[in-house]
């Protein structure tokens, strides 16, 4: 009976060996071992995952197949994993087949306890609805002038004092926590009308935000583990998940008091012109869904706008020849709108359309989340068998994992400067006009049917506070502290952006500015004169 077994055994074990070799042969990318596919090479990685996706991406002409579940009946399946950056199959995946490519249910478990059926964790109709109601408002320009107030007032009421007293002191910030504190009060305002006031003097807790935190921490963490042993956990209440109910609890009663008391408002005919009040006044929504509704667009509307600005001020500290580009194009529009008394440019916050006008400023912030998106990678699930446009087979049931990170990387995409900071790219050849990129080659506000709602009020926010900021004073990174990603699914800096904060001359810039106008204004008095 023993022999028979061993035999059993080595049968299996042969045949294991044959299927997987076979398996090995047919998938591309990086390594894969028996039973655990690629998850070794992901641990390894794991400190330059983005960089590491990148590199084999390259190896493989934009798309590789990989394995995390080297097991039979699912390693061609939910074990399948299709990494791409090609524009092509972006273009077929986020806008041609759309709906052959949702979020799908692993994605939908991990972010209910939090998101709920939100418009960021829906698929189907029950997205379709919140995307066509959203839209409607998005589009407002009431709410770009709502978003407008709200970073003007938290930028010089709270964030220029604090940059001004680091000054005085000759002190060290982390602008990354200032940033991510500054966000999240905006797009609190902006969601619900109320602000938490995380920036302030000390940095002092604020218990929604931490509960936000934590729940947002804890959600993240059940990416890392199979599915049943958080669901587990979760029916246990231990751990992280323990800790996700009393955030979410908290949450919920927090937002819950908010709804309330705004519903109580605009029956008294009070006005309010955030996204909340304007859900409320369009028709009789649940409480539950008006909570995911504020919560949705807290979580996609806090991180990603002071990420990108944490890398482009440490992009422009290193890069003075664009930060004289930005300051100069600051000093010609207020010149024009203020004239030239450089203390009038800073007596008050930059209008809308002042802030409409820094066209190299969006150059530069664009060039930004090309080589530094917010949100690096991004998954999709696969509903029916399908054929991506450069050929390659991908199975029901496996996911595909775009890579945003690596598509602004690509020289085939970008040309051989695709690793430089060149705002230049982004602008029409006579410098004047903002050109911006194909969608499906720029990912950085997603594509297709999906694509970001809220990309205008972002480049208003982000526009908004580099001009303050960069106006008034020069940044440059503290001696010793390393820029370095963190691995997390947003492309936060793992040590912050630690910074000097110094003064900044603008009647220097002004005086350049007046001799670039009138060395141009001298050229067609020169032409004039040799033609005579």
């Amino acid at each position: 009976m023993e022999v028979v077994t061993l035999l059993l055994v080595a049968a299996c074990m042969a045949a294991y060996v044959v299927w997987f070799s076979r398996l090995a042969s047919r998938l591309t990318g990086p390594r894969v071992w028996p039973v655990v596919g690629s998850l070794p090479g992901l641990i390894q990685h794991s400190e330059r995952m983005h960089e590491w996706i990148a590199d084999n991406l390259r190896a493989n002409g934009g798309t590789y197949q990989t394995c995390i579940c080297a097991v039979p009946a699912l390693a061609r399946r939910q074990g399948l994993v299709t990494v791409t950056c090609d524009p092509r199959n972006l273009e077929h995946v986020l806008k041609t087949r759309f709906d052959n490519y949702p979020k799908g249910p692993t994605y939908h478990a991990v972010f209910l306890d939090l998101l709920g059926d939100g418009i960021f964790n829906s698929d189907g109709d029950t997205w379709l609805f919140q995307r066509k109601t959203a839209a409607l408002e998005f589009t407002t320009r009431t709410l770009r002038h709502a978003m407008s107030r709200w970073v003007c007032r938290s930028i010089h009421l709270r964030l220029l004092p604090m940059l001004q007293d680091a000054s005085l002191k000759s002190g060290v910030v982390d602008l990354q926590e200032l940033l991510l504190r500054l966000t999240f009060d905006n797009i609190c305002g902006l969601a619900f009308g109320k602000d938490p006031e995380t920036l302030a003097p000390g940095l002092p807790e604020n218990a929604f935000a931490v509960a936000f935190d934590r729940a947002t921490e804890a959600t993240l963490n059940r990416f890392i583990l199979p599915e049943s042993m958080w669901r587990f956990k979760k029916w246990l209440r231990i751990g992280m998940e323990a800790t996700l109910f009393r955030s979410v609890a908290h949450v919920d009663r927090y937002l819950s008091a908010v709804i309330k008391t705004r519903k109580l408002e605009i029956d008294d005919g009070q006005n309010h012109d955030d996204l909340l009040s304007r859900f409320i006044k369009k028709g009789t929504y649940s409480e539950a869904f008006l909570q995911h509704v504020a919560l949705n667009f807290i979580l996609a509307g806090r991180d990603t706008s002071s990420v990108a600005l944490s890398w482009f001020f440490w992009l422009v500290s290193t890069h003075p020849h664009v930060e004289r580009r930005i300051l100069l194009e600051l000093a010609s529009v207020l010149h024009e709108s203020r004239g030239p008394d450089t203390s009038a440019w800073l007596a008050s916050p930059l209008t809308f359309e002042e802030v409409d006008r820094l066209v190299y400023l969006k150059a530069a912030l664009s060039e930004t989340l090309r080589l530094y998106p917010s949100v690096p990678e991004d998954s999709k699930h696969v509903v029916a068998d399908d054929v991506l446009p450069d050929g390659t087979f991908v199975p029901a049931g496996s996911s595909i994992t775009y890579s945003i990170y690596s598509a602004g990387r690509m020289k085939s995409v970008w040309g051989n400067d695709c690793l430089e900071f060149r705002p230049d790219r982004w602008l029409s050849p006579d410098g004047k006009r903002f050109e911006m990129q194909d969608s499906f080659r720029f990912v950085a506000f997603n594509a297709g049917p999906r694509i970001c709602l809220g990309k205008d009020l972002a480049y208003l926010q982000m526009k908004s506070i580099a001009a303050a900021v960069l106006l008034r004073h020069r940044l440059h990174v503290a001696p010793a502290h390393r820029v370095e990603q963190k691995m997390s699914l947003t492309l936060f800096m793992k040590h912050g952006l630690k910074m000097n904060v110094h003064d900044r001359d603008m009647d220097s810039i002004a005086s350049e500015l007046r001799k670039t106008r009138q060395s141009a204004a001298a050229v067609p008095a020169e032409v004039v004169a040799a033609g005579a």
